[in-house]
């Protein structure tokens, strides 16, 4: 059947009822019981990392600005609830304080949109979230975290067989990224045979019953979706 094991991921925390990349969202993830929770990473004009996915902010706090152009006070101004009812006034969170609420509850799934392999470390230091995460991101970064001593934590996507060769032959990681593209026998049997974590995105049209069944049948051990309280249930029984 495939992982005896397969760990819940929620993209963006619960953002279905929550606003995404939010404490609230975080918190209702980690009730519904996903193992994991997926936060974005930006760095602000003042070098303050913030949870946000999209390099503006408009669409999830109706400001304006690009996150690389704002401070992190003009961030904190914005209201990350205002697209959502019940939410308003929900503040833009730090990584440190997504970190904090993380810590001993369930692991953290970063993203680094913009974010420095140095400020993830230290970052994880701080809260103790070293050995619970796994930051996603593109080679440079991954051989960034190697060259410091902790390429286990990257977590790069798997792209083709050639390139899923070279990321277990040249990377230190423990988990490889897959999604609708890269999600194949062939390619998902170089990470099998290498004994590499396979975390799969199945989400758009593919998330739904029908294709989370399909990960686990094909060896995921950690499936990233949008319903994660429906995943935890279809998994559980």
């Amino acid at each position: 059947m495939g992982s005896e094991k397969v760990d819940v991921i929620a993209h963006r925390g619960e953002h279905i009822e929550c606003p995404e990349n939010t404490l609230p969202g975080i918190e209702k993830a980690i009730a519904l019981g996903a193992d994991w929770v997926e936060i974005d990473v930006r760095t602000s004009k003042d070098g303050a990392f913030v949870l946000m996915h999209d390099a503006g902010v408009e669409r999830t706090t109706g400001g304006k600005g690009q996150v690389v152009d704002l401070t992190l006070e003009e961030i904190r101004r914005l209201d990350a609830g205002s697209m959502k009812p019940g939410f308003a006034g929900t503040k833009v969170p730090t990584l440190d304080e997504a970190l904090r609420g993380m810590r001993g509850r369930c692991g953290v799934y970063l993203d680094a949109k913009r974010i420095s392999a140095a400020a993830i470390v230290t970052g994880l230091k701080k809260q103790g979230m070293l050995e619970r995460c796994v930051v996603y991101g593109g080679l440079p970064l991954m051989r960034d975290l190697t060259g410091m001593g902790y390429g286990f934590l990257g977590m790069p996507e798997a792209v083709s067989v050639e390139v899923s060769k070279r990321i277990v032959s040249e990377l230190q990681v423990r988990t490889i990224a897959f999604d609708a593209r890269d999600f194949r026998q062939e390619i998902v049997a170089v990470a099998r045979e290498a004994k590499k974590g396979i975390f799969v995105d199945r989400l758009g049209p593919a998330d739904t019953k029908e294709f989370w069944l399909e990960a686990v049948r094909m060896g995921a051990t950690g499936i990233q979706t949008d319903y994660p309280g429906e995943l935890v249930q279809l998994i559980r029984h």
